[in-house]
C-alpha cells in the first residue's frame, strides 16, 4: 500500500512561472496584496476572504496556502471546514457575513448582480473606506487565483 503524498511533495510543475515571466506585473499585484494586508481591515476578514474566493474559483493552491495561513493566525478548524457553507452556521460574526456575501457577489459577477440591498446591508458593517478595503482584497485574490488556475499552480508550489 503506498503513503499518500502530501501539497509539498506533489511533483506536478505549474504551465509556466509567472513570476519569472512577468516580474513587474508580479510587482504589481503584490502591490496591491501589500496595501491590502496594509489596509487595518482585520486579517481574520482578509484571510476568510481569501479561501472563500480560491473555493468559488477553484484554485487548489491558493485554498491550501490560506488555509495554512488562516490555521496560523488561529482561525479555528470549525470555521475553516464550514467556510463553504457560511450562511447555514452561526460560527461568523455579522461584519464578517457581509464581508463573505461582498465576495461571493464579486466574485461571481456573471452570474449575479450587485443590489442596492447588498450594497446598502455590507455598507451597515463597513465605512466607506473599509468597503474600498475589502473590495480590494476581493479583486487582489481573484487575481492570484487565475494567475494559479490558469497556469494550473500545484498546491504547495514553490517559485
Amino acid at each position: 500500500m503506498s503513503t499518500p503524498t502530501t501539497s509539498s511533495e506533489n511533483a506536478a510543475q505549474p504551465r509556466l512561472n509567472y513570476r519569472q515571466a512577468s516580474p513587474k506585473g508580479v510587482a504589481g499585484m503584490m502591490a496591491l496584496q501589500q496595501a491590502v494586508n496594509a489596509s487595518g481591515l482585520e486579517a481574520s476578514v482578509i484571510e476568510l476572504v481569501k479561501l472563500r474566493a480560491s473555493q468559488i474559483n477553484g484554485c487548489a493552491f491558493c485554498i491550501d496556502m490560506h488555509f495554512r495561513e488562516a490555521k496560523r493566525a488561529g482561525e479555528t478548524d470549525e470555521r475553516l471546514y464550514l467556510l463553504n457553507a457560511w450562511a447555514e452556521t452561526s460560527a461568523y460574526t455579522s461584519r464578517e457575513r457581509a464581508a463573505l456575501r461582498w465576495t461571493e457577489t464579486l466574485t461571481r459577477l456573471a452570474d449575479r448582480h450587485v443590489s442596492d440591498e447588498l450594497f446598502d446591508e455590507v455598507r451597515g458593517h463597513f465605512t466607506d473606506a473599509e468597503l474600498v478595503n475589502l473590495t480590494l482584497a476581493i479583486i487582489a485574490i481573484n487575481g492570484w487565483n487565475r494567475l494559479s488556475v490558469g497556469f494550473k499552480v500545484p498546491p504547495g508550489a514553490k517559485f
